[in-house]
């Protein structure tokens, strides 16, 4: 096991005890904003038109703003929230967990959208959220059957499966919570200078972003749009 990945595991249930309100309901609460808007942040599929407008219609130039708007923001609030110290982790490690979850989720759900899926359908829901977890993990839970498929079979799966809404929420709550704080301890501990700690925040949670960006547009195949 690698030292971040043990860092991680170490770490997780002390940031669920932290921030008990970061779960599977937390998870689904962000993708809700993420699609509707929130704050200055205008709705996913408006966002995702924007950009659409932009590149005069082309939908993969379009999707290739989104994601790079989005990594944009990953990082800069991965900067912030990265400043601090042990001291401040109560606090910046939910916010920054928090503030990632919705990126990621409106980020993708702009995706799905130009793609022609309808972000009010649940399974789109859940493949949005599954797209959260990045392929390698994804990969992991469907070999252990864990999870009966990939995104894109599962947005468009033939009906909507209530409790495998559940089972993703929280799988995509617990790999937030675990890769946001292992990443804290880490680069806290081995740094020692918080200042630094922002610029490994800015890198960490914009290559993430970046990753799922990625995975989504490779993932969600292109349907008629409405």
């Amino acid at each position: 096991m690698s030292v971040k990945s043990s860092v991680a595991k170490t770490l997780a249930p002390w940031a669920t005890v932290a921030a008990p309100q970061l779960t599977h309901t937390f998870v689904r609460e962000a993708l809700h904003r993420a699609i509707h808007g929130v704050g200055p942040l205008p709705p996913a599929a408006a966002a995702a038109e924007e950009q659409l407008a932009e590149q005069r219609g082309d939908v993969d130039r379009g999707i290739h703003e989104v994601i790079e708007n989005h990594v944009r923001y990953a990082g800069a609030q991965g900067f912030v929230t990265n400043m601090g110290g042990l001291i401040t982790a109560t606090v910046a490690i939910p916010t920054n967990i928090t503030g990632l979850a919705l990126i990621q989720c409106r980020m993708v759900a702009g995706i799905a959208h130009l793609r022609g899926y309808d972000l009010a359908d649940p399974r789109v829901h859940d493949a949005v959220l599954v797209c959260i977890l990045g392929e390698d993990r994804v990969d992991e839970l469907v070999r252990a059957a864990k999870l009966p498929a990939p995104p894109m079979a599962l947005a468009t799966a033939p009906a909507h499966d209530p409790d495998l809404g559940r089972l993703v929420s929280a799988e995509v709550a617990s790999e937030l919570i675990t890769k946001i704080a292992g990443k804290r301890l880490a680069t806290t501990v081995a740094r020692r200078v918080p200042f630094v700690g922002g610029f490994v925040g800015l890198g960490a949670d914009g290559f993430a972003t970046w990753r799922i960006g990625r995975y989504a547009d490779r993932e969600l195949l292109p349907r008629a749009r409405r």
